[in-house]
């Protein structure tokens, strides 16, 4: 059976023919769909156009092929085909030159699998001089297609390359085979260093899914996630919730530690847990970590009405009170927290914070009973005694569901959702620990969302441990049509408004979306998202960059 989007090319020697019959394999009452046809003399192969495509995807540390830019060269006819001879190029702007070990060169239209193959050239960067490099290909490498080819320049990232370094590439010129060189007037392509915290295989699990990211009042950064051992799927399932904890910044890691693992019985579905939300208690300095835990298919569409873990889904806690180094066994709030005639109640995911006098609080989300139809709403969870005890607020908006909440004033609490039924994030706001809860003047109208996916929000100020300040940043895939060009946004007014010139892409190729920041100090924020080349992606950003004072 043909594949989809294949494309068919045949020669016509005969100059008497007339008609064309396809023959066609696929099942019955299936057919095939022709888009285009196009019936042409043979030609010989010209180069109509050669340029930069702009490009910002994370280089990742120790990664051997990291993208760096891109070239999209566009050709007619195919008789006597063209091929590339050099491309001549920059690494002017790199901070470090002796971050990367060699330059390769790939071709290939997608982003995630063009380094499938062999590269076509390479060259190795220790032995190359401030200025210009040239990377000259062998006489065997490809020809060029007819119609667009794709030409990509990667980097081997060094393992000791400095996360808060830059690699810049400028494409200056390209040769090709039948004499001719193109010069190129583009923006240099500039590429932020990244870390790969996860992938996939590590510790050989499957997939790693929801971070959490926080910093302790020690200055340590404390990372969860799912540990989806078995498949990608979410609960029910065989997932724990495992921790990575950094001391210095996020330059590197300790390896990774399993904090919640509620059994492994394949008759309850491996009791997972997962969607972690991480908070840290600013005043006693404790380290809670919320998670939601499935014994059997009591999940999303499993839970039930009832508080039992055989009706519905358990709402867990762990507690650290050494800075991340040890953790308690796992504390049940379920029947503090949930009503018996919901179906379901559970954490963020992402991160909690604590407010100004000392209270608590996750967002969270929970479901209606069977007889409204299960809708879900967002709301908060809250302790105002250091976690001795819990509840939990009134719904914020129909049909929200994963929710991060930061303090703007005194005892006011935003609450920034996903929303189900339109591409734009819900933000709510109460004035009573979620008893009742007014639209902001942006909700539904200033923060676009794929329709729908989890974000991350935090108070700038308040992380900083300021009662004064009105800095947010937000971030998540800038996008309505798709979990790709993962952003970050900036505002200085309380979310009022998200200025153009306030935003920073990290990652544009497409991924699972989530991201949870945190600050790391008063220059720099760290976010871990779900990158497009690894399933949790580190990176620092200075606060500078996104033009916020």
């Amino acid at each position: 059976m043909a594949r989809p989007f294949s494309t068919v090319r045949v020669t016509l020697d005969d100059t008497r023919t007339r008609q064309l019959r396809f023959t066609v394999n696929s099942p019955p009452n299936t057919g095939i769909l022709i888009d285009d046809i196009r019936i042409t003399p043979a030609r010989p192969q010209q180069i109509t156009s050669v340029r930069v495509v702009p490009l910002t995807i994370p280089a990742l540390i120790g990664t051997k092929a990291s993208p760096l830019a891109k070239l999209k060269i566009e050709t007619t006819g195919r008789l006597d085909p063209i091929a590339v001879t050099d491309i001549r190029a920059t690494l002017g702007g790199t901070t470090d030159r002796s971050d990367l070990l060699s330059i390769e060169i790939y071709n290939g239209e997608t982003l995630n699998r063009f380094t499938a193959g062999k590269p076509v050239a390479r060259l190795n960067v220790t032995k190359t001089t401030n200025g210009p490099f040239v990377t000259s290909f062998p006489a065997s490498s490809p020809h060029l297609s007819e119609g667009t080819n794709f030409i990509w320049i990667a980097g081997h990232v060094a393992r000791n390359a400095n996360i808060d370094h830059r690699i810049e590439v400028t494409c200056n010129a390209v040769t090709f085979s039948n004499g001719r060189t193109v010069q190129l007037d583009a923006a240099p392509s500039i590429q932020r260093m990244g870390i790969a915290l996860r992938r996939s295989g590590d510790d050989n699990v499957h997939t790693y899914r929801i971070p959490g990211l926080t910093t302790t009042n020690d200055g340590t950064l404390i990372a969860v996630y799912d540990v989806r051992r078995r498949g990608g799927g979410d609960l029910p399932g065989d997932i724990d919730v495992g921790l990575s904890r950094s001391t210095d910044g996020g330059r590197t890691w300790n390896p990774m530690k399993v904090i919640m693992d509620m059994g492994s019985d394949p008759r309850w579905r491996y009791d997972g847990i997962g969607d972690p939300a991480v908070l840290v208690d600013r005043q006693t300095g404790t380290i809670w970590v919320a998670a939601t835990w499935s014994h059997g298919n009591r999940s999303w569409r499993g839970s039930g009405p009832g508080l039992a873990p055989t009706e519905t889904g358990q709402l867990m806690l762990v507690r650290s009170d050494d800075d991340g180094r040890t953790w308690s066994e796992p504390i049940n709030i379920t029947r503090q927290t949930k009503r018996p005639e919901w179906c379901f109640l559970l954490q963020g995911p992402g991160k909690g914070i604590t407010m100004q006098d000392g209270t608590l609080v996750f967002a969270a989300q929970y479901q209606d009973p069977p007889a409204k139809n299960r809708l879900p709403h967002s709301t908060i969870i809250y302790s105002k005694d250091h976690g001795k005890t819990w509840q939990v607020g009134t719904g914020a908006f129909d049909d929200t569901t994963e929710a991060q909440v930061v303090e703007i004033s005194p005892g006011v609490l935003m609450l920034n959702c996903r929303y189900n039924r339109q591409s734009h994030r819900v933000v709510m706001i109460t004035r009573d620990m979620g008893a009742s809860w007014q639209p902001h003047p942006t909700s539904r109208k200033a923060l676009v969302e794929p329709r729908a996916c989890m974000a991350s929000l935090i108070h700038v100020d308040r992380e900083l441990g300021s009662r004064t300040g009105r800095r947010l940043l937000f971030s998540n895939p800038d996008s309505q049509s798709g979990r790709h060009h993962i952003t970050i946004k900036a505002s200085i007014d309380n979310g009022t408004t998200w200025p153009t010139g306030r935003k920073l892409l990290l990652d544009e190729g497409p991924g699972a979306g989530y991201s949870c920041m945190t600050l790391i100090d008063a220059q720099t924020v760290g976010i871990l998202y779900e990158g497009s080349q690894a399933h949790m992606t580190f990176q620092r950003i200075r606060l500078g960059d996104l033009e916020i004072p």
